[in-house]
């Protein structure tokens, strides 16, 4: 809004602007099977937030469909269109941000199956109660509001938040970035222990590798608004293909003793509003010809279950 008015005073006073485009999500086609935990890794920027706030119905789809069970979701009436949108929920990264700080966690928790319908008024507290005690958290917690919470029990409200309507399908975004290492080894066991019981499925978004490789079934890696290599988690970590996922393994910190060389990737990663053409990643590459600044890599199956968008495949 703010980019828009300027542009309307900068015409009144007879200077030309031109309107941009930002790539956030670039042709980008993803499919995640029931019960399936897939890793979305990339640097910040390149559009894994938005991809989940997309697949969510957070943001509205400039071009594109959106599938459900094998349904698109804009085809459907509206009263089935909110069911199937309801069992799709997301985690936020910054739990204190998303949390209403003038609600209790009764309120938080229990607002929504209230509004939907799944509980009346006279079952919400233990409904409520119910949740807390599934993710953790005790139940003389109910009538706290958020500040009165540590940074790993509000991201525990912020799960059973989501929990609350019954959803199959999480959108997990950053959701224990802010978090010590040790409470976020506790916040990932607990994602793994309601997936067995709830049957879940997850959409992980996350920048470190190692709470992909922990918690992941297959990886997907983004590059400025492209996936540009997806492959079942293992095959990720030991045959990665494309220089992208090759460069970020190696600037991963190891555990091992003696003398370590880390690998940057060299430059910035480019703007979304002017995306180098051909292959986004090329200006950077160690690896590229000619053909990489003119002619987009398409994804294609390199082994089976792992696909790779890069030109040296063709080689």
């Amino acid at each position: 809004m703010a980019a828009r008015t300027a542009n309307l005073v900068t015409r009144r006073f007879g200077h030309a602007t031109q309107e941009e485009v930002v790539h956030a999500v670039d042709d980008v086609s993803l499919g995640i099977g029931r019960g399936e935990v897939v890793g979305l890794v990339g640097e910040s920027g390149c559009g894994k937030s938005t991809l989940g706030r997309m697949a969510t119905g957070l943001h509205t789809l400039s071009a594109g469909q959106l599938f459900w069970q094998g349904i698109e979701l804009a085809t459907l009436p509206a009263s089935q269109r909110r069911r199937a949108q309801l069992a799709i929920q997301m985690i936020f990264q910054d739990p204190y941000a998303s949390l209403n700080p003038r609600f209790r966690v009764q309120d938080i928790v229990g607002e929504a199956p209230l509004v939907h319908g799944l509980v009346s008024k006279s079952e919400q507290q233990d409904y409520v109660v119910d949740l807390l005690q599934r993710v953790g958290l005790s139940a003389d917690m109910l009538r706290r509001f958020p500040h009165q919470f540590s940074g790993g029990q509000r991201a525990r409200v912020g799960i059973a938040r989501a929990l609350a309507v019954k959803p199959d399908f999480l959108v997990c975004d950053e959701a224990v970035a802010a978090l010590d290492v040790s409470i976020q080894a506790q916040v990932l066991n607990l994602f793994i222990a309601l997936r067995d019981q709830l049957d879940l499925t997850y959409l992980f978004i996350s920048h470190d590798l190692g709470v992909v490789r922990h918690i992941s079934d297959r990886v997907v890696i983004m590059y400025l608004g492209r996936i540009v290599e997806s492959a079942p988690t293992e095959a990720i970590f030991s045959t990665p293909n494309h220089p992208y996922t090759q460069a970020l393994l190696a600037s991963a910190p190891k555990l091992t003793v003696g003398k370590a060389t880390y690998f940057a990737v060299k430059g910035e990663i480019p703007s979304p509003l002017h995306p180098p053409g051909g292959c986004h990643f090329h200006p950077r590459c160690p690896h590229a010809m000619p053909r990489c600044s003119i002619e987009k890599p398409l994804l294609r199956e390199i082994a089976p279950g792992h696909a790779s968008a890069c030109h040296l495949n063709d080689e």
